[in-house]
């Protein structure tokens, strides 16, 4: 039997629809690649203790961890924020599969991210080149407002 939702019809899952480093654009999001970690360098670790009001001290806290992952396919490449548990998984040669990934900017710079709705998998090596040439992350894109008239 089929989970029905709110409203009463049957949910299916669609296909993940792959796509490849190179026609990632700004501010898109819900991206699904299969690529290779060229390096991984740790940034920050910072705890969340500092700054916080006095009602989530109640919570115990524990340090993120963010690292800057160099991420690619035989397209091109692109940065990959990852943060605490995907830290781990980020080490150089290995093949992942990255779900429902958005595209953050930073100064000016396109980075790929996974927050909580998405995944992050080791899968088996894949047989591609990383194409480290055309690197994304290193096209610099500035926001223009367009006035219509």
């Amino acid at each position: 039997m089929a989970t029905a939702t709110a409203t009463g019809s049957a949910t299916a899952k669609r296909k993940p629809v792959f796509i490849k480093v190179d026609q990632i654009k700004p501010g898109t999001s819900g991206h699904t690649l299969t690529v290779k970690v060229v390096s991984s360098e740790p940034v920050k670790s910072v705890n969340t203790k500092t700054g916080r009001s006095s009602m989530l001290m109640a919570r115990p806290s524990r340090p993120t961890c963010i690292a800057e992952c160099l991420v690619g396919d035989e397209t091109g490449t692109i940065i990959f924020t990852a943060r605490n548990e995907q830290v781990d998984i980020m080490t150089p040669g290995a093949t992942l599969i990255i779900r429902n990934a958005k595209i953050d900017m930073f100064k000016g710079s396109m980075r790929l991210a996974v927050d909580k709705w998405g995944r992050v998998e080791v899968t088996e090596p894949a047989n591609f080149e990383v194409k480290e040439d055309n690197n994304l992350s290193l096209v610099e894109y500035e926001l223009v407002n367009v006035v219509e008239e």
